[in-house]
């Protein structure tokens, strides 16, 4: 018997042993942490230039990683998040203006059965996936398996104000949490330590597979508000508080991944949804800019990007390399090993291997801003038929208005805050030929932009009223 037990030990030995040596290249696969600041642009990042603040832990992971200075988001929240999930532009999401699904409902929200979502292929390719912050494109009470559904296993959120429930409007103190417990008021509490802390304990566990952190900040979003660091009396002074808050947020998160063990082999992308809010005006490389939230101009959409990865680079690099957020869903499946499908961006994971790649892209683009989107008897509809957008090459800025035709255009290399439009003097060397090229990439785009592309919710009794004046919207 004892020969016969030794036998099956040895085999089951030499099997994990077998296993062991077989173990796919995959096991070796990069954490990806995706940190999002709220309305936050590069007049307020130190390291970007900023002269009215320090933040000495964003600047951190410029000094360890590469600061990409041509990144173009999209000019309002809710375009931002869908085009990053799905690795679309809004005019094929569907999601051109912002529409806050809780707030306002009218049976929208973010259907992961019609539109690709990267964290799910994420967690189906053995990554363990883990959100923490602001959502806010599905109403929790109405679907509360929505994050599971689009591809994470665990999650701490503020649950985006909703409609007809006041507590739920807080996000900082007395924050309003939605858990897998449900949501509920945590009284005493700072609501983005809540996140972090939620974020760092996850970190600080033994992890059996790479993990996929996303964190959508909800600082230094209005309202304005003291920290538990510092207090303020007036506007600019809580906004100040509240990034360098963002800043010791940032810096926890990397403490808690270094001192896990985890940070040799962790991709940290930090980045901002768009410009800082109208309401701010900061100081940039000696330029007053005041914050450009909504709109297509650079201090609206041109978000610092950071990418710090020990493993590979091991210095500090600045890239030019034109980078729009319909990048980073391939690119994360690229750092994943998972097969990219269907119409998205450009993957700049090259770029994060060998730095010196000037870059991947001829182009990147941006558009939406101002109003919301309306709720009419066929659902949330945007305003316009085709949104005026924005495109640029490595020198060039074209604006393209909802009538297909050029407008402004800008040479940002001599002109960085866009003070001289050259649309008088194209015929000056080959600015004509190169204005012509970025609009015909315009050109080549459908007519018309899609609408949100979901299955309706059942309408809920806080949903809002379909208004004559949103009708008239896409008349």
């Amino acid at each position: 018997m004892r020969f016969y037990l030794t036998l099956f030990y040895s085999s089951v030995l030499l099997l994990a042993i077998a296993c062991e040596s077989t173990k796919p290249s995959s096991d070796e696969r990069p954490n990806i942490i995706l940190i999002m600041a709220d309305d936050l642009g590069k007049e307020w990042v130190s390291g970007y230039g900023a002269e009215e603040i320090e933040t000495p832990n964003i600047d951190a992971l410029i000094n360890t990683g590469i600061k990409f200075n041509n990144v173009y988001a999209m000019p309002q929240c809710t375009p931002t998040r869908l085009t990053l999930l799905t690795g679309q532009y809004p005019y094929e999401h569907g999601w051109v203006n912002h529409w806050d699904v809780p707030r306002w409902g009218g049976g929208a929200h973010f259907d992961e059965t019609i539109n690709p979502c990267f964290p799910l292929e994420l967690r189906k390719a053995g990554y363990e996936t883990l959100i923490a912050g602001k959502w806010q494109i599905d109403d929790f009470r109405v679907e509360p398996d929505a994050l599971i559904r689009a591809g994470f296993d665990h999650y701490c959120m503020w649950t985006g104000g909703e409609g007809n429930n006041p507590p739920s409007d807080e996000r900082y103190q007395d924050p309003y949490i939605f858990t897998k417990e449900g949501s509920k008021t945590i009284e005493g509490a700072f609501g983005p330590d809540i996140f972090k802390d939620f974020i760092a304990d996850f970190i600080r566990g033994k992890r059996e597979q790479p993990f996929f952190i996303y964190y959508p900040m909800v600082l230094p979003h209005a309202p304005f508000v003291n920290t538990p660091m510092e207090s303020a009396e007036d506007n600019l002074g809580k906004h100040k508080a509240m990034i360098r808050y963002v800043d010791k947020l940032t810096g926890d998160i990397v403490k808690a991944l270094d001192d896990s063990g985890h940070g040799e082999n962790t991709i940290v992308v930090w980045t901002g949804d768009n410009g800082t809010t109208g309401r701010i005006t900061g100081t940039l490389n000696g330029e007053q800019v005041r914050g450009g939230k909504g709109k297509t101009s650079q201090n609206g959409i041109d978000v610092p990007f950071i990418v710090r990865w020990p493993k590979y680079i091991k210095e500090s690099v600045v890239s030019s390399a034109l980078i729009d957020f319909t990048d980073i869903y391939p690119s994360f499946l690229d750092l994943a090993e998972v097969a990219v499908k269907g119409k998205v961006g450009t993957s700049f994971y090259d770029i994060l291997k060998d730095p010196s790649i000037a870059t991947k892209r001829d182009w990147v683009m941006s558009m939406g801003g101002g109003n919301h989107a309306a709720l009419t008897s066929k659902g949330v509809e945007n305003q316009y038929r085709f949104r005026d957008r924005v495109i640029r090459d490595k020198q060039y800025k074209l604006y393209v208005n909802s009538d297909r035709e050029a407008e402004k255009f800008f040479d940002l290399l001599s002109d960085p805050f866009e003070k001289k439009d050259l649309m008088q003097e194209l015929h000056i060397g080959d600015r004509e030929e190169k204005m012509e090229t970025l609009l015909e990439i315009i050109l080549t785009q459908p007519l018309e932009d899609s609408d949100p592309r979901y299955k309706s919710n059942p309408t809920q009794p806080w949903d809002v009223e379909i208004s004559e004046e949103s009708k008239k919207w896409k008349l």
